[in-house]
């Protein structure tokens, strides 16, 4: 354990997040999904405190702060022990920013194609937790895989919750989600399925 890396991780991992959310809150406001309509918490963008191209510049700066983050995260984990390991590690932030921007952003954005339980438990679960691993330990347990997929799970759960919430209007707006290709009942059965099945493998591990 070094606490340098796992401080760096979450602050890392919590930029990542920020991105995330400015991006769908970006992508889903210039689109009109988020209109006056939308069940929840007002979105920035729908509730016109922010601006699109204001959005743009805070992802934008965001994006500097998470590269600065994961460059150091990368430099304390490494160093100059192996440029493999930095290699890879950047090319893994690189993926984690383009997932987290094209969930609502783009031409063809993933989460209005069903695809979005699938990135979040990559990325949420298996990403997060073997890559922190990693980092750590430079080397892989298969025993950590079980703790990746339980939260990887749970977070998959937490995004089936605000895809059942949103399915009336997202259906309505065009954004295909799973909730909406599953319909109320079906969605509720898969995210018991969702919850249960985090808990008996984090049991398990």
């Amino acid at each position: 354990f070094n606490p340098w890396i796992f401080t760096l991780a979450l602050l890392t991992t919590i930029s990542l997040q920020i991105l995330s959310n400015l991006a769908n809150d970006y992508g889903d406001g210039v689109r009109g999904t988020d209109n006056a309509e939308r069940v929840g918490p007002k979105r920035a963008i729908q509730s016109g405190v922010i601006t699109p191209k204001q959005m743009l510049e805070a992802i934008q700066t965001n994006i500097v702060i998470t590269i600065i983050f994961s460059m150091l995260l990368i430099w304390i984990a490494f160093g100059t022990y192996s440029i493999l390991y930095v290699l890879l590690f950047i090319g893994l932030g690189a993926l984690c920013v383009y997932a987290a921007m094209t969930y609502t952003m783009g031409d063809k954005p993933y989460g209005y194609r069903a695809l979005g339980d699938v990135f979040v438990f990559v990325f949420f679960g298996l990403v997060s937790v073997l890559a922190n691993y990693f980092l750590h330990a430079r080397t892989l347990d298969h025993v950590v895989v079980l703790p990746a997929i339980a939260l990887g799970l749970l977070s998959v759960g937490v995004l089936n919750l605000n895809n059942m919430r949103d399915a009336k209007q997202d259906a309505q707006v065009g954004k295909v989600t799973l909730a909406v290709k599953l319909g109320a009942k079906r969605s509720k059965i898969y995210h018991y399925c969702l919850v249960v099945g985090a808990m008996i493998i984090a049991l398990l591990f």
